[in-house]
């Protein structure tokens, strides 16, 4: 008998397991997918270009909070959990859920989903979002093209858009991340790749996107999202920690998994963190992946201009993801701010405009800081109207995005920029190399 599935996500992982498993597999009829995390990404289609043979029609994709009544109305036998950094308990919340309507529930295995490559691959992962693995993919790309190596980077992917024009999507210049239309949180990622003179690689169809970046490489950085696991089998996988949420690394999915795997476990943000806090994170290593090798970074945060600061009643804006559903309390923005000796965090709630109100709804633990988000136009506008509404002296921005290439600002702006640095010996780097004998 077929049996039907429903595959939960949000527009990543979900769409990366239906490709590799679901896709041309007649035991399985994928009646939909739901989503969850990101705005507006429901109520659209998984395309029949890219659903395959046995959809025609494409795919639904329907809101999570509807998931009950649709295995219910859709006689689904099955449910396929395939989105991440989520608690361990709310992932058996949603198991609850899907068992008392009658269906049962999976969570496919790690290893299962991950294509092989004909090249090397160093994926980047961690075990919560805002941990700081991205500056440390991007500094294995410096060092492995110090190496003499041709190095391409893959995100993990980020396809709210048009899905028919994002099944492999190339960006080596700003006019490449104009012509994507590409949302504020795809460009935290590619616009520091594109200002070092690299190339970075996203999608939707993560064959095709691995071999499109094969044809250009050495060696393949595998740059993770959230605290997702590579959807490419690495040679080498780093996995970032943060000492500013211990005990994280062991209570969210698939963080832990990811630590399971690890090859090398590094903690970064040392310089920021309690000593006693890091050791911590070192014990917890040892107990639960005794072979990992350890490595200690900093996360080095400059502001231009910070002078400027002292004594300023500051707006700081952060990484979305960072202080949404990866639950920091503060970023680079609220260090530069405090170290720069600003007099004031202003409270962003009483000025916030349109969809931004709903953020801090669903999230009301962000606290005194305003999420660079803006994952379509009109997010993007009521930021704009948010930031110019507030009472403050000066705007402390600390998402890797240039704002002012998005919005028109009223107040001057000071960037904050957050870079990897090693932390005494042994160094990623060299560890990396040492383990891909490069």
């Amino acid at each position: 008998m077929v049996e039907n599935v429903i595959i939960m996500g949000a527009a990543g992982r979900d769409f990366h397991n239906f490709n590799v498993y679901f896709r041309d597999n007649e035991r399985y009829r994928v009646v939909c997918f739901t989503a969850t995390q990101i705005p507006d990404i429901d109520d659209r289609l998984y395309p029949p270009q890219l659903a395959g043979a046995l959809y025609p029609d494409g795919i639904p994709i329907k809101s999570d909070a509807t998931l009950m009544d649709n295995i219910r109305d859709l006689q689904v036998d099955l449910v396929a959990f395939s989105y991440s950094d989520v608690s361990h308990l709310e992932v058996m919340h949603k198991a609850s859920q899907v068992t008392a309507a009658g269906a049962d529930f999976i969570i496919i295995g790690a290893p299962y989903t991950m294509l092989e490559s004909a090249k090397k691959v160093v994926s980047v992962c961690a075990v919560r979002t805002g941990c700081g693995k991205s500056q440390a993919s991007r500094q294995l790309v410096r060092v492995l093209k110090q190496a003499g190596k041709r190095v391409v980077t893959v995100r993990h992917p980020m396809p709210y858009g048009d899905l028919t024009r994002q099944i492999v999507q190339r960006f080596a210049s700003y006019e490449d991340i104009e012509r994507h239309s590409c949302t504020i949180e795809e460009r935290e990622e590619y616009e520091p790749i594109v200002d070092m003179g690299g190339v970075i690689y996203a999608g939707v169809d993560y064959g095709k996107v691995l071999r499109q970046a094969e044809k250009e490489a050495d060696i393949i950085i595998w740059d993770g999202g959230n605290n997702d696991t590579p959807f490419f089998k690495p040679d080498v996988h780093v996995v970032v920690l943060d000492p500013h949420r211990v005990g994280h690394e062991t209570t969210f999915h698939p963080g832990e998994t990811n630590l399971l795997m690890a090859d090398v476990a590094l903690i970064n943000k040392v310089d920021s963190a309690a000593p006693e806090d890091v050791a911590t994170l070192k014990k917890t290593i040892g107990l639960h992946n005794p072979g990992a090798r350890i490595v200690l970074a900093d996360s080095e945060v400059t502001v231009e201009n910070g002078e400027r600061l002292t004594n300023k009643r500051v707006l700081v804006v952060e990484d979305g993801p960072t202080v949404t559903h990866g639950g920091m309390k503060f970023g680079a923005g609220v260090i530069a701010a405090r170290r720069g000796g600003a007099a004031e965090l202003v409270d962003p709630r009483q000025f916030l405009v349109g969809t931004l109100k709903s953020t801090f709804e669903t999230y009301p633990d962000i606290g005194r800081v305003l999420p660079a988000m803006g994952y379509g136009e009109q997010q993007v506008r009521d930021l704009e109207a948010t930031i110019n509404g507030c009472d403050c002296d000066l705007v402390v921005s600390a998402t890797p995005v240039d704002l002012t290439r998005l919005v028109t600002i009223d107040k001057e702006i000071l960037r904050v920029h957050y870079s990897y640095r090693d932390h005494g010996e042994p160094t990623l780097g060299g560890i990396v190399r040492e383990l891909l004998d490069v």
